[in-house]
């Protein structure tokens, strides 16, 4: 057969397949950085520049980071480019963050020649084996014959069932080889079957049991977001069918609009006393698209024991896993939230008001507890004060918030509240210092006309400082606006509740001058430490057109509350004003991670 006769089959080099495959799957941004393992894809690229706009990073580890911004941002895959040993080695910890976050992006690393793997030559090292634990999967080509069918695997792996990262390690020799490229169509996963509709039988035991809970509450997490917009507005017209209180993960928030009256906030270790306690005290529980992650449940064995679970999740290692559950769905969370719409409204369900209405009385008698109030003492900036500025100043613009992670991490899930999906991009299950900044400018890459904000701590952000030459170089104008609390302030936190306020190497004693840092890179720095001036000051920050540095200089000690310490049941959590509560979990101090 003359395979250069068949239209969807034409003869290149694997670097130019690589090329062609990206192109083919609709990708337009790449972020990158270039070593001799990989330079025949850059030259590849070189020729496809008016296509595929690449993004030089100044680390690899902030190439993964970006590409998890644009994906998250987006719904779409994100893709880095990296050299191999040590630029494969830097990517780990972007795989890992997105592994466990679910976030789908294609790394594409560089390897030396075929004949050279295993001599522990010049950059070389074990890509595949290092990846294996943080990747949804990962490949070494050895055959140009494969790479096509490699390529579009990857795409398809990354995107479908529950997303997460891959790795596809090409080496030098692959790519310069000719073979015959073919397009996405023609290759199809033998093995990979990933669920996707619900179980209508098990749907219906669902809708069932909803109808006949006295103090129900829906439990939802990123797998809405990963659903795409329709599920969003799916879930909005379950909860206003059914009356029924709605909470969310950390990553699933803006999947339920935060100004509507059925939002009880985010639960779990800083979430907020009303959804903690509604999610101890429900008789019927509906998760949609989470995990059951140890920062929302707390204690396993004190997690809301009096409740039915329904546990719907695209991926079966899922069920049962951290929790055991009633009911096990197994099917993507839009399409499950849609089903149980149809179905509640052919079978004419109703909730029970008497018994709804009982429990909203209780879930209000939780709200008046105001449990993100704060003590505004002295003349300084509170971080809650800053937030919550931020969030008035920018609410009515089209912004995107990415955050490091720590207490601002927290304060922002806690105060800036979204109205949509995939506003809001956050490290949840690796907490991973110094995912903001690059994050950030996946983000603005994306969404070019769009306000993009990452919330910082000093500590956080300069774990990725160097991403600053990344967004001066390629235009992105982010703005990252630091809380300066001059302490690793989360650790610090703990080190005052539950070691006694023995403060071991959290201070940050020489921190830089961020107005200066900012002009070196050719940035705009802001500093602002007065509470009377931080309107003013974040209003210049979001009208100037150039990357800012804003240093807000925030109170040193203050604390984020709600707080649920690790080990402790989520219904034990210590409040703003909790002192005798707070010594008595300090006396339990072992429970720290």
């Amino acid at each position: 057969m003359d395979k250069t006769m068949i239209p969807s089959i034409k003869e290149m080099t694997g670097a130019e397949m690589v090329i062609q495959a990206l192109k083919d799957h609709g990708v337009e941004h790449i972020f990158g950085y270039p070593g001799g393992a990989v330079l025949p894809i850059y030259d590849a690229l070189f020729a496809a520049a008016n296509e595929l706009v690449h993004v030089l990073v100044r680390h690899e580890q902030g190439a993964v980071h970006a590409a998890e911004g644009y994906a998250r941002s987006t719904g779409k895959c994100g893709v880095a480019l990296v050299t191999s040993g040590p630029g494969a080695t830097n990517a780990v910890t972007g795989l890992a963050d997105a592994l466990l976050d679910s976030i789908p992006i294609v790394v594409l690393s560089g390897q030396v020649a075929t004949h050279l793997i295993g001599t522990d030559a010049f950059q070389e090292c074990d890509t595949v084996g290092i990846t294996r634990p943080c990747t949804k999967h990962n490949w070494l080509v050895k055959d140009i014959a494969d790479l096509p069918r490699i390529l579009h695997e990857a795409f398809q792996i990354a995107t479908t069932g529950r997303p997460g990262p891959v790795v596809i390690d090409i080496p030098k020799d692959i790519q310069f080889k000719k073979g015959f490229y073919v397009e996405p169509g023609s290759v199809s996963h033998r093995t990979y079957k990933p669920p996707f509709e619900a179980d209508i039988d098990a749907i219906s035991q669902a809708v069932a049991l909803m109808a006949s809970a006295k103090k129900p509450i829906f439990y939802t997490g990123g797998g809405v977001i990963n659903a795409g917009p329709a599920a969003s507005e799916h879930l909005r017209e379950l909860v206003e069918l059914t009356g029924f209180p709605v909470t969310s993960t950390l990553m699933g928030l803006g999947a339920y609009p935060a100004s509507d009256d059925k939002w009880l906030g985010m639960l779990g270790m800083h979430g907020t006393y009303e959804a903690n306690w509604a999610m101890h005290d429900c008789d019927v529980m509906i998760g949609l698209g989470v995990r059951f992650d140890d920062r929302v449940t707390g204690r396993i064995d004190a997690f809301s024991p009096g409740s039915k679970k329904i546990h719907v999740d695209i991926d079966p290692s899922q069920i049962n896993k951290n929790i055991r559950v009633d009911l096990p769905i197994i099917a993507d969370a839009g399409q499950a939230i849609k089903a149980m719409i149809k179905v509640w409204k052919q079978k004419e369900y109703k909730a029970d008001k008497k018994a709804l209405a009982e429990w909203w009385e209780q879930i209000e008698r939780w709200r008046a507890k105001n449990c993100l109030a704060y003590k505004q003492n002295g003349n300084g900036i509170k971080p809650q004060y800053a937030i919550d500025r931020l969030y008035e100043l920018t609410k009515n613009r089209d912004t995107y918030i990415t955050t490091e992670v720590g207490q601002h991490q927290m304060w922002a899930a806690q105060r800036y509240k979204f109205e949509q999906p995939n506003r809001w991009m956050t490290s949840g299950g690796l907490g991973t210092m110094g995912y903001g900044i690059p994050a950030a400018l996946g983000v603005q890459l994306a969404h070019r006309d769009s306000l993009v904000i990452d919330i910082a701590g000093e500590g956080s952000v300069q774990m990725t400082m160097q991403e600053m030459s990344t967004a001066v170089q390629s235009n992105l104008p982010i703005k990252i606006f630091i809380l300066n609390n001059r302490y690793l302030g989360m650790v610090r936190q703990w080190q005052q509740l539950l070691h006694g306020g023995r403060y071991s190497h959290t201070y940050s004693e020489a921190l830089p001058d961020f107005v200066k840092m900012a002009e070196a890179f050719g940035c705009v720095g802001i500093r602002c430490d007065k509470p009377e001036d931080l309107d003013a000051a974040i209003l210049k920050m979001i009208d100037c057109p150039k990357p800012v540095l804003f240093d807000c200089i925030v109170d040193q000690m203050e604390n984020c509350y709600p707080m649920i310490p690790s080990g402790a049941a989520h219904n034990e959590m210590i409040l703003c004003d909790a002192d005798e509560e707070a010594t008595q979990v300090s006396d339990a101090g072992k429970m720290l991670v």
